[in-house]
């Protein structure tokens, strides 16, 4: 495969979430505004694509028996500067995301990732393939982010756009909400990509 094509088969074709229904639990817990949404989406693809050119340029020397040990801790490297890095700099958004920046180690798009493309595979391939699965990862926060700020505060990155005259659906703002939207997604994107194999 191209890079190119490399970047849209993990970022679209193959989206981790609404293809292989991965990382979902923090897609549903941060979704509530779109700056939350942002910062763990672009956390995600830093450690994506670190963690996966790492993987690679080390994936000969590491023992078959070790190496999801060294796998996660690789990963759980680059999320401690992810974090490390918020609580220096945006401590505010560190504190509204919680023990989610830290559970990306968890996240199971990353070790599959890992697993399925960084072991196998060239370091810039890797690292091209995580940047992919991070923006598609990021994309599906970015949208359902949207429509829960949108409709459950009435603003869109902390800025209002919906008048007084906006009754807040406070449905938007809970956790059950993140659900019915992520459904909605994923049946409107694969039932399109049925129509067009059809």
């Amino acid at each position: 495969m191209t890079k190119k094509e490399i970047f849209i088969t993990s970022a679209f074709t193959e989206n981790s979430v609404w293809k292989q229904i991965l990382g979902i639990c923090s897609a549903l817990a941060v979704t509530n505004l779109l700056m939350n949404s942002l910062v763990m989406g672009l956390g995600v693809i830093f450690t994506l694509a670190l963690s996966g050119f790492t993987i690679s340029v080390i994936r000969d020397f590491i023992p078959k028996r070790v190496r999801m040990m060294v796998q996660t801790l690789i990963i759980a490297s680059y999320v401690i500067i992810v974090d490390l890095f918020l609580k220096a700099y945006y401590p505010e958004i560190s504190k509204s995301l919680g023990p989610y920046v830290g559970l990306i180690i968890t996240n199971c798009i990353i070790m599959g990732r890992a697993e399925a493309f960084a072991g196998k595979n060239s370091p810039l391939d890797s690292m091209i393939d995580g940047i992919g699965a991070g923006i598609g990862y990021t994309i599906v926060l970015l949208v359902i982010a949207f429509i829960r700020e949108l409709f459950g505060f009435g603003t869109l990155f902390g800025f209002r756009v919906l008048g007084d005259w906006w009754t807040k659906w406070s449905i938007m703002v809970m956790a059950p909400s993140a659900f019915f939207m992520l459904a909605i997604l994923i049946w409107f994107i694969n039932s399109k990509t049925d129509q067009k194999k059809g």
